[in-house]
C-alpha cells in the first residue's frame, strides 16, 4: 500500500527525522492562508502516488500568497501525467505546503527489501533529487548498499559504512546517524516494503531535512496498523484493483490482452512468463488463492472481463486445496451470470480434474481445454490475436 507524501513525513517526524514546516491544503484559498502563515514564500507540492511530479509541473515555488492562490488554482482537479502514472495521469485533490528551504546539497536515503539476500537493504548516496534513478542506472557504484541481518539488527558499523561513503561534515554526521537509524526501525516496526527519502538534504545552514518521502506498506502486515490502512487513498489506485481486493483477490492491471485467472504466485508468475514466451501479453495477474469459493471465481471473473483490453481469459489451475470440480462450477456459474462472449482458455490439474472436465464439457458453453501449460497459452494467445485483428477489420470495414 501507498500513501502520500504528507502522511509519510508525519510518520518521519514521530521517529525523529527532521522535515520542513508545512500544511496540507485542497483549496486555493487554503494555499494562499498556509504560505502566509509559513512567512509568504513556499513551494507546493501536488500530493499523487507517483514520481516525477517536479518534472511535470507538479511542484511550484511561489513567493507570496497570491502566487499560492494562483499555483493552487492550477494545480488543483488538473490531471497530472508523470513517467510514473502512464499516460492517464493522476487527478491532484490536495497540495502540501512546505517551508522554502535554501540547499547546500543533496543526498538519498531508502530501505528496501532484498530479496535475494531475503534482508533489508539500506541504500544511500551522495547525490539525490531527481535524477536518482538516472544514476543508479548509469553509476551504480555511487550508490552504497548495505544488507543488514534482523537477527542481529542495525550496528554501528552498518552506519559507519554508509557515512563513509558519504563524506559528510562532522556537525552532520550525527544527525545523519539517527536518520538511518529511524528508517531502519520505522522498516520493521511498520511493516515496510520501501523507505524512501529522495532528496534527503543539508540546508545552507547545516540542517539535515527529509524534503521529499515515500512510504510503502506491506499489504500483509496491514492487519498489524489499522491505523496505516485508514491512510489508504483508493482514488490513488486502479479501481479493479480496488474491487479485487474487496473480495481478497490479489489483482494487478498490465498492459496487455491475455486475461490470466490462477491460483497461487508461482504459477502465476509462469504463466504470465509463457504467455509472453509465445507471443503475446498478458493483461493482469490475477491470483484467486488456494480455497477460492465459487462466489469468489465469479468475482474474479467480473474483474477480468471488466478490462477493455482482455481478448481472451486464460485459466490455469493446480486443484489442491482448490478442487477442480470447484473451479468447474465456479466458472461455469461465472460465465452464465455474467454473460461472457470471450474465448475462455481453461487448464486443470489435480483433485478431481476429470469430473471438472466432464462439468466444463457438459456444460453448453464454448469452453477450450488443454492439457498442458505451454499448449493453454498457445492457444489463448492465438485466440487473442484473432480477436484483435477481427476488431481491427471490423473498424476499417466502418
Amino acid at each position: 500500500m501507498k500513501i502520500h507524501e504528507f502522511q509519510a513525513k508525519a510518520i518521519l517526524d514521530t521517529y525523529g527525522v527532521p522535515i520542513p514546516k508545512g500544511e496540507v491544503v485542497t483549496t486555493p484559498v487554503e494555499a494562499g492562508r498556509a504560505v502566509e502563515r509559513l512567512g509568504g514564500t513556499a513551494v507546493l507540492k501536488a500530493q499523487i502516488h507517483a514520481g516525477g511530479r517536479g518534472k511535470a509541473g507538479g511542484v511550484v515555488l511561489v513567493s507570496s500568497p497570491q502566487e499560492a492562490e494562483a499555483a493552487a488554482e492550477r494545480l488543483i482537479g488538473s490531471c497530472l501525467v508523470t513517467h510514473q502514472t502512464g499516460h492517464e495521469g493522476r487527478v491532484v485533490k490536495r497540495i502540501l505546503a512546505e517551508e522554502r528551504v535554501t540547499v547546500s546539497r543533496e543526498l538519498y536515503a531508502g530501505i528496501v527489501l532484498d530479496r535475494r539476500a531475503a534482508q533489508p537493504m539500506i541504500m544511500a548516496s551522495g547525490t539525490g533529487g531527481v535524477e536518482i534513478e538516472e544514476l543508479a542506472a548509469n553509476y551504480p557504484e555511487r550508490i552504497i548498499r548495505v544488507v543488514v541481518d534482523p537477527a542481529a539488527q542495525l550496528q554501528s558499523f552498518h552506519i559507519r559504512r554508509l557515512l563513509s561513503g558519504l563524506a559528510l561534515p562532522q556537525p552532520v554526521q550525527s544527525a545523519a546517524t539517527g536518520v538511518f537509524s529511524a528508517l531502519y526501525r520505522l522498516f520493521q516496526e511498520k511493516d515496510c516494503s520501501l523507505v524512501e527519502i529522495n532528496p534527503l538534504v543539508i540546508t545552507a545552514e547545516g540542517r539535515l531535512l527529509a524534503l521529499d518521502a515515500k512510504l510503502n506498506i506491506d499489504d500483509n502486515g496491514l492487519f498489524r496498523h489499522p491505523d496505516l490502512e485508514a491512510l489508504r487513498d483508493p482514488d490513488e489506485e486502479l479501481p479493479l484493483e480496488v474491487e479485487a481486493a474487496r473480495f481478497r483477490l490479489n489483482y494487478i492491471k498490465l498492459n496487455g490482452t491475455v486475461g490470466c485467472m490462477v491460483n497461487g504466485a508461482g504459477l502465476a508468475m509462469a504463466t504470465m512468463d509463457l504467455v509472453k514466451l509465445v507471443g503475446g501479453e498478458p493483461a493482469n495477474f490475477l491470483d484467486v488463492g488456494g480455497g477460492a469459493s465459487a462466489e469468489q471465481i465469479e468475482h474474479a471473473f467480473r474483474i477480468l472481463i471488466s478490462d477493455r483490453s482482455v481478448r481472451v481469459v486464460l485459466i490455469n489451475i493446480f486443484g489442491g486445496i482448490l478442487r477442480c470440480d470447484r473451479l468447474a462450477e465456479g466458472v461455469i456459474q461465472a460465465v452464465r451470470s455474467l454473460q461472457v462472449t470471450l474465448p475462455i482458455v481453461v487448464r486443470m490439474e489435480g483433485t478431481n480434474v476429470e469430473q471438472g472436465k466432464r462439468m466444463l464439457a457438459e456444460s453448453g458453453l464454448n469452453f477450450m481445454t488443454a492439457d498442458g501449460m505451454q499448449e493453454a497459452a498457445e492457444k489463448a494467445v492465438e485466440a487473442s490475436q484473432q480477436a484483435v485483428q477481427g476488431s481491427t477489420c471490423d473498424v476499417q470495414s466502418s
